[in-house]
């Protein structure tokens, strides 16, 4: 592999790994690179690969049987799929789907090779560990706002994360409902309140911000 060499410094986790483990994964992974939209996973499949993002984002979320999504986390560049260790370490499928939100390119460990550095490697284990138990810790946050937090609160959140400067957001009341875990037509009436309010002016599609500062602040309680 031409850049096999570099690819493992872009996880900090892996640079302990000894000379053995490392020249494993050098041999036996593969670069991959796939379009925007493409589904990485989905709901029944058995994971083939640990995939280690060099470069772009992936949506993982949950689609119930009424056609309900909530998104559950996102995995950037430098990281690791919390739902494709879990999987593999259980040999169970998939109970959720992984959306490329961008052009993605990651490095793909096979089952094989990602069995034998967990039984072996004792720096693999933890790097795969540690990055387990941070995504899980986040997954909990989010079962705690999505039960007890206030949707006004955690959508005034979400507004201000996605503004960044903008005054109009390009997002639609779904992909807002998927994001906080509810129904469009909750999220189409919290906004409804907030243009009540002369905060925003909702359009088809996008969200003008009207007064960014009054949105801040209920996201701040």
């Amino acid at each position: 592999m031409a850049d096999g060499g570099t690819w493992i410094d872009a996880f900090p986790g892996l640079a302990g790994l000894s000379a053995g483990p490392r020249q494993t994964l050098l041999d036996m992974c593969r670069i991959v690179e796939l379009p925007a939209n493409s589904r990485i996973f989905g709901l029944g499949q058995a994971p083939e690969n640990f995939l280690l993002l060099l470069e772009g984002n992936i949506r993982v979320q949950q689609v119930s049987a009424g056609g309900r999504e909530i998104v559950l986390y996102r995995v950037s560049a430098g990281e690791s799929c919390a739902l494709t260790t879990a999987c593999m370490l259980g040999y169970e499928d998939y109970l959720a789907e992984g959306i490329a939100e961008t052009q993605v390119r990651g490095v793909a460990i096979p089952r094989a090779t990602f069995d034998n550095l967990i039984a072996r490697s004792s720096e693999f284990r933890q790097f795969v560990f540690t990055a387990l138990s941070l995504r899980m810790s986040n997954l909990f946050r989010l079962i705690d706002e999505v039960a007890f937090q206030r949707l006004d609160i955690r959508l005034a959140q979400r507004i201000v994360e996605l503004a960044k400067g903008q005054d109009v957001l390009d997002v639609t009341h779904q992909q807002l409902a998927a994001e906080l875990g509810t129904a469009r037509e909750v999220i189409s009436r919290q906004l409804h309140e907030f243009q009540r309010r002369g905060w925003v002016k909702p359009t088809r599609g996008h969200i003008e911000l009207l007064d960014l500062p009054a949105i801040e602040n209920l996201g701040s309680m």
